[in-house]
């Protein structure tokens, strides 16, 4: 296997050189993050539009999986320092607990009866155990031979097995590994500068990719009785058996289709994301904030059915459009962050041995992945 380039080594006296972001990961990101608020709005207008119901398929046949493969990209195999152990427990395990409780407590507000339980993830957390599990496994997978191909055949195999459940995330994470070990081959393989993927891209690439979400767009559409039919969106989730699913023994097959749609439309995403440094382009390092609050924000329009039975949907749905957009914006704004970042970055001193572990290090990453050397530039 070849090695990432090293980055220059700095000359004696000299300051290393600084890591430069690379805008494509941040706007990539913010653009993932929009897409996950988007596919929870847009979540009760499914039952009573077709249209609602076909670009939330069209969501979730691929936003998760791109996300996983950023944060595989950024994520490192060799065996973690002390200090990485730890982020693991602060970036991830801690806010899970934290937004767990919080979760608890807003159902027995709201709905009067709560039953903690933190084996199994609320609405959106399921992703923080998947990360968690994604990490700790990652540097004995970077052992084997072909990890992608193990991966796959986890994925594949694990919906067979009835036990593997929403029970610590395992049905989605094993279901998503593949993915998140795409982007660490990617990483580790230095894919992205070796094909000049940074570069511009050329107008062909660019409609073809448009050409291919509007393809995938009309099927999810003009299909859409099939896809219900089928139950097409909880197979998207990877949070079930194939028994759960009344799925035939040749689910596995299907579970693979699927998995190779995700990543053609991953591909395609990827290929239309900016390249270039933008206004909102900085908000992408600040996903997680996104991700853990936007669904108490969407929280009281789920329950008060303001979304259910909504006509004309000509005039919801796009308004729900730009409702995600406008909350993934405000919710990685400096105030909210400075307001919520007990909550989201905790810095719990008391649970360590060593209290340093816990200390916060001059720039943050946000655990989805959010910082890269740049590529040493090929002669």
């Amino acid at each position: 296997m070849t090695q990432p380039p090293a980055p220059p080594r700095a000359a004696s006296g000299t300051k290393p050189p600084k890591k430069r972001r690379v805008p494509l990961w941040d706007n990539a990101r913010f653009a993932c993050i929009v897409l996950v608020v988007l596919g929870h709005a847009t979540q009760r207008l499914t039952y009573d539009s077709d249209v609602a119901l076909g670009l939330y398929l069209l969501v979730y046949a691929f936003h998760m999986p791109a996300f996983a493969i950023i944060s595989g990209y950024f994520s490192k195999s060799e065996s973690p320092s002390r200090r990485q152990m730890a982020r693991v427990m602060t970036d991830i395990v801690a806010p899970y607990v934290i937004f767990e409780a919080l979760w608890t407590l807003t159902k027995w507000i709201v709905e009067g009866n709560a039953n903690p339980n933190f084996s199994q993830p609320s609405w959106t957390l399921w992703f923080l155990l998947a990360l968690a599990i994604f990490r700790l496994i990652l540097p004995y997978l970077a052992l084997l031979r072909w990890p992608l191909l193990w991966t796959v055949v986890i994925s594949i195999t694990a919906g067979y097995w009835s036990n593997v459940d929403s029970t610590l995330s395992l049905s989605r994470t094993l279901g998503l590994l593949p993915f998140f070990t795409l982007g660490w081959w990617l990483a580790h393989h230095d894919v992205v500068a070796r094909l000049r993927l940074l570069q511009r891209r050329r107008l062909w690439v660019r409609v073809g990719a448009l050409g291919l979400f509007a393809v995938a767009g009309f099927v999810a559409w003009f299909f859409v009785d099939t896809w219900r039919a089928v139950n097409l969106r909880e197979w998207l989730f990877y949070d079930a058996s194939y028994a759960d699913l009344g799925g035939p023994w040749w689910s596995g097959a299907v579970r693979l289709a699927l998995m190779a749609i995700a990543l053609v439309l991953s591909l395609a995403f990827f290929a239309l994301v900016p390249r270039g440094s933008y206004w909102w382009s900085h908000f992408g390092q600040y996903t997680m904030y996104v991700y853990l609050l936007h669904s108490f924000v969407l929280y009281p329009f789920r329950e008060t059915g303001v979304l259910r039975n909504a006509e004309p949907t000509w005039l919801w749905l796009p308004a729900v459009i730009v409702l995600s957009v406008v909350v993934a914006l405000a919710l990685a704004t400096k105030p909210v962050r400075t307001a919520f970042r007990p909550l989201v970055e905790p810095r719990p001193a008391w649970l360590f041995a060593d209290p340093a572990l816990a200390g916060r290090e001059g720039h943050r990453n946000d655990p989805t992945g959010s910082r890269r050397p740049s590529p040493t530039p090929r002669r």
